[in-house]
């Protein structure tokens, strides 16, 4: 178990510091582009290379990759790097031909994502689609590295591949902005994936990589059909993400307004979520591998406690604060004040999803560990309906014009969050790991914090919109720990305890 945190915590300084670049990379491309239709091209287009990674890399590292490369690499390592080999060279060759049919096709790609009589749209966010798509071969090759790393418990330089991308396209855009106009986004974000690879190759010295496309070695095989209940998934994720964009692109502004607050929604989900689920999932696979069905729930408990325990005063900060937050981090430049009020009100429907969105990471990485990969890609098709089911009747039915589209997302994101906690709950019963106490803590605690922090705010309403954050947010921190020491919370004991022990290991 302290291995776990202090995976997770290696992870979680990499992913602030991913967050903390990328909270300056969208204020950058605000104070640069605003908000309109060169920004809602790139929007759009980043779609297409984005899908393509997840579709061939992304979706496999955590379900297939990581498990299966976490039980050879503690034996024979020959075999090891044989299996290794032959994964990376399928996908490499897989994700080449993919690349180049992307390029070639551009134009019929971005049909599927932007309305009829949009020509100018389409226009752009076609050139941009060929300007990006050279880095998803890039990505590729750092999501491999990133599995190999994380199946040999290396999690140090992994955690760093966001912060490299990040500060890649920030410097693309701040350099080349004059030249380029919007092209200089597509410019950074290639020099970022570049930066992912050269980042994570130091931790491939003494590797015994060699080309290999072979299909023979039964742990490929095993790989790809772990991989291909993903690919289901994936393939339903793409059509919830068509149909998003396809919307949004009729409605001015409407991809762009969503990026930015997505932003904001991200960089906590990044930060707890992403890093608690990437450092169980070794563990957890270790334990459903060994047969270890009461070690698989105490971890799998402990992750969710240590998940709600940091995303829920999250989102309540978030609520409290939306304005003042959005004003510091993006009004300035191309960015005013209607902008700023735009994507606040984004944010504030993003909300009731977030702590849904946190725990269903948690939960998929449970599934994978258990070499299930089929469920929780069938739930994903069932999310689409939820996002349907939502989003559609209110955009025809109200005024809500692009925010009901954001209600779809946080719709989905509720609905595929229970099912899998339902689904895994059949598989694996966590009676007795006490994980609704620990939820109804976390909540009190973040209403507490929320009521404090909303009332701080108002009352320093004529003040500088960092003066509020901080002030306001500095005294949520200290009313959430007290009522979180007072109301004894299990896992902030575990989490304190995982920080000193690390750092007495530093010392010694």
């Amino acid at each position: 178990m302290r291995s776990v945190a202090v995976a997770a915590l290696l992870i979680g300084v990499g992913n602030i510091a991913s967050r903390a670049l990328g909270l300056i990379r969208e204020p950058t491309i605000a104070y640069y582009f605003g908000r309109g239709a060169a920004t809602d091209a790139f929007t759009l287009a980043w779609t297409v290379p984005n899908t393509v990674y997840d579709m061939l890399i992304n979706g496999a590292v955590s379900a297939a990759l990581v498990p299966v490369f976490s039980e050879y690499a503690e034996g024979d390592q020959d075999e090891f790097w044989r299996v290794v080999s032959g994964v990376i060279s399928i996908a490499l060759a897989a994700l080449t031909i993919l690349t180049a049919l992307v390029v070639w096709q551009a134009p019929a790609v971005v049909r599927l994502l932007v309305q009829p009589g949009q020509e100018g749209l389409r226009d752009q966010t076609t050139s941009l689609v060929r300007l990006l798509m050279p880095a998803v071969l890039l990505m590729g090759v750092s999501g491999l590295t990133t599995a190999i790393l994380y199946a040999r418990q290396r999690f140090l330089l992994p955690a760093f591949v966001g912060a490299a991308f990040n500060a890649g396209m920030i410097a693309g855009i701040v350099l080349l902005h004059g030249r380029l106009g919007v092209s200089s986004l597509a410019a950074g974000a290639v020099a970022g994936a570049l930066g992912q690879v050269l980042l994570q190759l130091p931790g491939l010295r003494g590797s015994r990589l060699r080309p290999s496309l072979s299909l023979e070695h039964p742990a490929v095989r095993r790989i790809l059909r772990l991989y291909a209940p993903v690919a289901l998934g994936i393939g339903f994720s793409i059509i919830g993400t068509l149909i998003d964009r396809w919307l949004a692109s009729g409605l001015p502004a409407a991809p762009t307004t969503m990026r930015y607050a997505t932003t904001l929604i991200q960089f906590p989900l990044g930060l707890v979520a992403s890093a608690v689920s990437l450092a169980v999932l070794p563990t957890l696979s270790r334990q459903s591998a060994a047969g270890d069905d009461d070690a698989f729930r105490a971890t799998l408990a402990m992750g969710l406690k240590v998940v709600l325990l940091l995303i829920l005063p999250a989102s309540a900060g978030l609520l409290a604060l939306a304005g003042p937050i959005t004003r510091l981090l993006f009004e300035r430049g191309a960015f005013g004040s209607a902008d700023s009020a735009a994507t606040a009100t984004a944010l504030l429907f993003y909300l009731p999803g977030l702590p849904a969105a946190a725990i269903d990471q948690v939960l998929i990485f449970a599934f994978y560990a258990r070499k299930n990969t089929l469920t929780p890609n069938l739930i994903q098709g069932a999310a689409i309906g939820f996002y349907l089911l939502t989003a559609l009747p209110l955009l025809a039915l109200s005024q809500l014009g692009f925010l009901a589209l954001v209600l779809g997302n946080s719709a989905q994101w509720v609905g595929h969050a229970l099912l899998a906690a339902w689904l895994l709950h059949r598989a694996v019963p966590m009676g007795g790991q006490r994980l609704g106490e620990a939820a109804a803590k976390a909540l009190l605690a973040s209403l507490l914090m929320a009521a404090a922090v909303y009332g701080l705010a108002a009352l320093l309403g004529g003040a500088p919109a960092l003066v509020q954050v901080a002030a306001a947010g500095g005294l949520g921190g200290l009313i959430y720990l007290g009522a979180c020491a007072a109301l004894r919370v299990e896992a902030l004991g575990f989490f304190l305890g995982a920080l000193r022990a690390r750092f007495a290991r530093r010392q010694a």
